[in-house]
């Protein structure tokens, strides 16, 4: 990915994946000779979720026991459970993905516009951080990490329309490059008015690097005059726990996109168990969160691949 030249204020990288220590067990030592302590790693698995009802309103104060979890059909013990409100800790960091392809010359003007008024609404001033990326035929860094919405906003500024659609490496890049390294909640929202044409990755590439570093995909597809086919949008955001939006070109319709997908994430849950299947395969685990009350179903992720070694 390179870089577009303007650059925000990066953070340090760091480890995401969650280890808890497990059992520390001091073996009883000979005389003279040190103490051996034995340490077991036990991986925590993490899912932000979301909960509508029949009205697909969001539901806010469920508790962990209104849930049960299953990762490949197998009952799990929820550990950690908080509820991901506007006052909460937990750092929420955006990659925010513009289609600047051929196509998108007469849409692109909207796409700025309700992209600034969502950054404004969505980030919490000294807690959050998002990022700007174009993709037509390459994959430009245009604003690197900040927490000051008016950097983005200069740099959505200076977005002009390409070449073809390179959406697979865009999601692929900007989790492998730059997501990864964060903790919290990890989001890309995309928005693109067509499938991709120019990727060198394939679109399983791209899911399995979002499953892999637990980030929620959004996708928002703007419809041109002759259709277009979002089916591949879609399966980013239901594969991991995001949501799909078609629309128009038009300012309202956009609007109440980016709208919804910040009501969401004002109003999603965390929860986190030790998987009762201890081996270290590297395979994929499926994972079923049940709501215990009536008329509602839950939005996370499909599962998630297991350490390996």
């Amino acid at each position: 990915m390179r870089n577009g030249g303007n650059r925000g204020n990066s953070m340090p990288f760091k480890q995401t994946t969650i280890f808890v220590l497990a059992a520390a067990l001091v073996v009883p030592a000979l005389p003279q000779q040190p103490q051996t302590t034995i340490k077991t790693e036990v991986a925590l698995v993490n899912v932000v979720l979301s909960v509508l009802d029949r009205n697909n309103h969001f539901v806010n104060g469920l508790k962990a026991d209104d849930f049960t979890v299953f990762e490949d059909h197998q009952p799990q013990k929820v550990e950690y459970f908080s509820v991901l409100g506007k006052g909460n800790d937990i750092p929420l960091t955006i990659a925010l993905l513009v289609d600047t392809s051929g196509s998108v010359k007469d849409k692109l003007q909207y796409e700025k516009r309700t992209a600034a008024d969502f950054l404004h609404a969505v980030l919490r001033r000294n807690k959050d951080l998002a990022l700007l990326i174009q993709f037509d035929s390459d994959v430009n860094l245009v604003q690197d990490f900040t927490q000051n919405p008016n950097d983005l906003i200069e740099a959505l500024d200076t977005l002009r329309a390409g070449n073809s659609t390179a959406l697979y490496d865009a999601i692929f890049l900007a989790v492998d490059e730059k997501l990864r390294h964060e903790t919290g909640r990890k989001v890309i929202v995309v928005i693109t008015d067509g499938d991709d044409t120019s990727s060198k990755l394939r679109k399983e590439a791209a899911i399995e690097a979002a499953q892999k570093n637990d980030v929620i995909i959004y996708g928002i597809g703007v419809r041109g005059d002759f259709g277009a086919n979002f089916g591949v949008l879609k399966k980013f955001a239901d594969e991991t726990g995001g949501s799909f939006f078609s629309t128009r070109a038009r300012l309202a319709e956009m609007e109440a996109a980016f709208r919804s997908i910040n009501e969401e994430l004002q109003g999603q849950y965390s929860l986190a168990y030790t998987s009762t299947n201890k081996r270290r395969d590297g395979a994929f685990r499926a994972i079923e969160i049940r709501p215990k009350v009536g008329g509602l179903r839950v939005r996370a992720r499909k599962g998630y691949y297991a350490p390996r070694g």
